[in-house]
C-alpha cells in the first residue's frame, strides 16, 4: 500500500482553474471505468464550454460572474467524473451514454450566465434566478448546432433543470429511474463540488454581490450571508442524504481505488469549511474579515465594494 496522501496532494484535488489539468485528470478516470470510451464528443463540449467561458464562442461575451466561474464549473465537473468512478466501481455500473449525458449536463449547469451579444451590461448575475432555464436554452441550441443526438435533450433538460436551488428535486420529471439516478449524479456533484472548494469560504462574499445585483434574497450583507451558510449546509446535508440517494458516500470508492485510501475527501473538506465558519462568525462584524485569507478574495472584493 502507498503512502498516505500529503496536504498539497488532498489540497490539489480542490484546485481546478486549469482546463488543461482538469481535463488531463478526468480522461484519466474515463479510462478506469472503462478503457474504451470515445472522448471525442465530450472533449469537444468541454472545449466549447470554456471558449465561451474565455469570450471566444461565437454569439457571446465572456462569462463574468465571480462566484459561478470558470474554476466553479471545473469543480463540479471533475467532481462529477470522480462520483461516477465511485459509483461505478460499487456495482452501479454506468454506460458511456450515462457518462457523456452526465458530463455534459455538470460544464452546462451554469452556462445559463453566459451572455449573448448584445447583452453585455452587468455580470450575467442579473439571470441568477433564471440561469438554468437559459442554460436549458443553450444545450438546446448547442445539441443542434453541433450535430448531437436529439434524444439527449431528454434526458439533459431535466438533469440540468434538478441543479435549480429554487426547485425541490421531486419536482423534477424525468422520462425514467435511470436518468433520475444520472441527476442524482450531476446535482451531488453541484453541491459537494463548490462546498469542498478550499476557498469556498472566500468566495461567498462574491456570491453576495452575485445575489446583490440579481437582486436575490434579503441578505444585508457579507456577515449576514455567512452566518446562514450553516444553515444552508444543514439543508444541504439533508437534500444530500435524502432525495439525492446518499450518491456522495461513493467518492470514497473513487479515492480508494486511485489513492489506495478509503477516504472522502470532499466530505472532510466541507466538513472543515464549516468547521472554519463557526470560528469566522464568532467574530464581530468589524473582525471577521481577517479570517478569509485565501486567493487575495477579500482585497478584490473590497475593490468592488462588496463588503
Amino acid at each position: 500500500m502507498r503512502n498516505l496522501p500529503t496536504s498539497a496532494e488532498i489540497n490539489s484535488l480542490f484546485t481546478n482553474s486549469d482546463p488543461g489539468t482538469v481535463w488531463t485528470k478526468a480522461f484519466s478516470i474515463l479510462g478506469r471505468i472503462n478503457p474504451g470510451y470515445d472522448s471525442t464528443l465530450i472533449k469537444s463540449v468541454f472545449d466549447n464550454v470554456m471558449s465561451l467561458f474565455r469570450g471566444e464562442y461565437p454569439g457571446y461575451s465572456s462569462i463574468k460572474t465571480l462566484y459561478h466561474d470558470k474554476p466553479h464549473t471545473l469543480d463540479v465537473f471533475l467532481c462529477a467524473v470522480r462520483l461516477m468512478h465511485g459509483i461505478h466501481i460499487s456495482g452501479t455500473r454506468l454506460t458511456d451514454k450515462d457518462m457523456t449525458l452526465i458530463m455534459i449536463a455538470a460544464l452546462m449547469h451554469d452556462i445559463g450566465y453566459a451572455q449573448q451579444d448584445g447583452e453585455e451590461g452587468g455580470t450575467g448575475a442579473q439571470y441568477t434566478q433564471t440561469h438554468v432555464k437559459r442554460g436549458i436554452a443553450f444545450m438546446k441550441s448547442y445539441i443542434v448546432e453541433h450535430y448531437l443526438p436529439v434524444n439527449f435533450v431528454t434526458a439533459l433538460e431535466p438533469m440540468i433543470s434538478a441543479t435549480d436551488p429554487a426547485l425541490q428535486f421531486s419536482q423534477i420529471q424525468f422520462p425514467d429511474e435511470r436518468t433520475r439516478l444520472l441527476g442524482q449524479i450531476v446535482v451531488t456533484a453541484d453541491l459537494t463540488g463548490q462546498m469542498a472548494d478550499r476557498s469556498y469560504l472566500e468566495k461567498l462574499l462574491f456570491l453576495y454581490l452575485e445575489f446583490k445585483e440579481a437582486r436575490f434574497g434579503n441578505f444585508q450583507s457579507v456577515y449576514e450571508l455567512l452566518h446562514q451558510t450553516q444553515n444552508f449546509y444543514e439543508m444541504t446535508r439533508a437534500k444530500l442524504d435524502g432525495p439525492l440517494g446518499g450518491l456522495y458516500v461513493h467518492l470514497a470508492q473513487h479515492f480508494k481505488d486511485v489513492l489506495e485510501v478509503e477516504a472522502n475527501y470532499y466530505l472532510e473538506s466541507i466538513e472543515k469549511n464549516m468547521a472554519y465558519l463557526s470560528k469566522v462568525v464568532a467574530l464581530s462584524e468589524d473582525e471577521y474579515l481577517s479570517m478569509l485569507k485565501r486567493g487575495g478574495i477579500v482585497e478584490r472584493s473590497k475593490t468592488l465594494a462588496v463588503v
